[in-house]
Order: structure tokens, then sequence, then C-alpha cells
């Protein structure tokens, strides 16, 4: 693929990012990169998946949430036990929404309850737990499948990218366990691609499984570029974000000689999605100052699911 494909809208967006990839690509270019060099980096939720009303591996964890809370009633009265047994998706959302705005009180709650809720289950059987819930599963708004909401025009950006020898990453800010599985049957993403939060794994002394023990950290803010950089050992020079914990990654991106494109999907379309700005206000604030490019989903796709 040498061009975007048709989800995209020949715009301001589409323009930067085909510019920047001729420019990086061309011999000669003052800005070309080596295609070693040329890394590219994509948050999940809400950048390559729909985020709302709450993303989906939080829909995933509240199903698991409410089997727990039906067997240990002790639990029940206790966040976020109480608000999954209660189908209380809001408070999970503005928990999200807190958390974008520095506030992790109600976002460690779930942390640790992923860790006890998970605590011991083989890797191998998270992986089809996950692969059963992305197969029949719904949004709640949307009413389709989960598998059917991903942005078509990010998945061909992913896929334009790697014509122009891009290798391209995913950092999201979840588990990385289940983030895996939904990148690969949503973009073709391999899992060696994705860096994410992560949960404890133990080894079985019977020599045949790894079991997930607790919830280590989510890859988040601050903490995604240094993940980054552990994982992948480069710098991106493209870099799309859409929330205020994808800030760091962003500015970290390019420098050290390197060409930059820094990209934040602005979720400005409520007829085909939905549209807001709450807990995306400080990245869009450093856009507007830092000169980077929105995605406008009303303006720039011509499609969105």
């Amino acid at each position: 693929m040498n061009t975007l494909g048709n989800g995209w809208r020949h715009g301001v967006a589409w323009l930067a990012i085909t510019g920047f990839v001729t420019r990086v690509t061309t011999p000669g270019s003052r800005e070309f990169v080596e295609p070693e060099l040329r890394v590219a980096a994509f948050d999940s939720d809400g950048t390559l998946w729909c985020e709302k009303p709450l993303p989906v591996q939080l829909d995933f964890l509240t199903r698991r949430f409410v089997e727990r809370a039906k067997q240990d009633p002790s639990v029940r009265g206790r966040q976020p036990w109480r608000a999954a047994a209660e189908n209380d998706l809001t408070w999970f959302g503005e928990a999200v929404a807190r958390h974008y705005r520095g506030d992790d009180t109600d976002l460690s709650t779930v942390a640790e309850a992923v860790g006890t809720a998970f605590d011991g289950v083989d890797v191998g059987a998270f992986a089809d737990e996950v692969a059963l819930f992305l197969s029949s599963a719904a949004h709640p708004v949307l009413q389709r499948p989960y598998l059917h909401c991903g942005y078509p025009p990010m998945r061909e950006l992913l896929r334009y990218l790697d014509s122009n020898a891009f290798t391209c990453y995913i950092a999201a800010g979840g588990d990385r366990d289940f983030a895996r599985p939904l990148a690969a049957r949503l973009h073709g993403v391999p899992p060696e691609r994705v860096v994410g939060g992560t949960s404890g794994v133990r080894y079985r002394d019977d020599g045949r499984r790894l079991c997930k023990e607790g919830m280590e950290f989510l890859d988040e803010g601050a903490k995604k570029p240094g993940r980054f950089w552990s994982r992948v050992g480069r710098r991106p020079i493209l870099t799309v974000g859409n929330s205020n914990g994808d800030i760091p990654l962003l500015r970290f991106t390019g420098g050290e000689g390197l060409p930059a494109l820094r990209l934040l999907v602005d979720h400005d379309d409520a007829a085909r999605e939905f549209s807001y700005t709450v807990g995306a206000e400080d990245a869009l604030a450093h856009a507007n100052t830092e000169g980077w490019t929105l995605i406008s989903v009303r303006d720039d796709w011509d499609t969105v699911f």
C-alpha cells in the first residue's frame, strides 16, 4: 500500500502523514531515515479501537468481577466488585476519566482487583478466555461485536507504514496479555510488538505452565516512554495517541537527530461514534502549542467502523 487507504479523506492529517512518510523514505531527503530506525508507536484504547463508554478490557474485567462477586459474597460491598455486580459502567468510565486527570484512586482499586481475579490462571487459558470474549461480546452502546469496533483508517495507516518499511508497535495502557489477541485480530499486529501493562507471571514446577500472578503496573503516562525503550530499544519517529496518558510518549518521539510526526486522534464525531474531550484536555493543549497534528474523526475519516 503506497498511499493511505480510502478510509482517509484528503485533508490536513492525510497530507501530514503522507508528506512525512515520503520525506523519511526518500534517499537524499534531509529527513531520510534508515529503515531500521523507522519505528512507529500506537496507543490502543481510543486510538486503534473504541474506548467509550469504557475500554474493551474493562468490559471484559467487569464480567469476571461479576463471577467473583457471585462466588464470594464478602466482596460485593466493595469497589469495583459492587459496580460490576450492579452493572454500573459509569463508575468504571469515571475511574478512567479521573485517571487521565491524574487521580488514580479508583483505577488503582481496579488494578488490585485484576490481580486477584486472574491470579493463578494459566496464560494460555487466559488467552482462550479473551478470544472467546472477543468472539461473543458486543459493544454496550454501538451494539456491534467488539471485533468490529476497531477503526479501519488506523488499520490502513498501519499497513501503509508497513509497506514503507516502518516497524509498528502498540503501546497499550492496559494489560498487554489482553491487548495482544485484540491487536492481532483487529489490526494484524503480532504479539511481540505489543508493549503494555504487565501482570506478574509465575512458572509452575510441572514445567509446562506459566500462570498470571497479580498486576505489576499499568503502562500509562510517564511510564510509557521507559517501557517502550526497554522493549524496543529505539525512539519512535511517528506516534499516535488520543489522551493525556499519551503525552509523554508523544513528546519522546523523534529527537537525537531524528524527525518526528506526532498525531493525536480528536474524538469529535457524535453521529458516527462519540464526541468527548474528557481525559484529553492536556493533550489537545499540547497539540496546539507544540504543533502536533490532529486527526479529526469527523473530518479526516471517511469510515469510522
